[in-house]
């Protein structure tokens, strides 16, 4: 009986991983399309936060320095990459 139930545990990640194949280019294929909507929307407020920083009377070169530091919070990639490097 352990024996039975062990060997059910042992293959569980596969039955899993079984399920789950089917619908990956599916999910890859919306995650994609969320991800370039949300860079999109990213570079159009970038414009935008520039735009309104030099209206505002600041010079160009603060208004890009103010621009870098506003979007960092957009890096996705860079996010990613510094939770994994800290063990987040």
């Amino acid at each position: 009986m352990q024996e039975e139930n062990n060997e059910k545990w042992e293959r569980r990640p596969m039955k899993m991983f079984g399920i789950l194949l089917p619908s990956l280019p599916s999910l890859t294929i919306r995650l994609g399309a969320t991800f370039l909507r949300f860079k999109k929307n990213a570079q159009r407020a970038e414009k935008v936060f520039r735009k309104e920083l030099i209206n505002q009377g600041l010079d160009k070169q603060t208004a890009n320095d103010l621009t870098e530091k506003y979007m960092e919070g957009s890096k996705i990639q860079r996010f990613f990459l510094n939770n994994a490097l800290n063990g987040k």
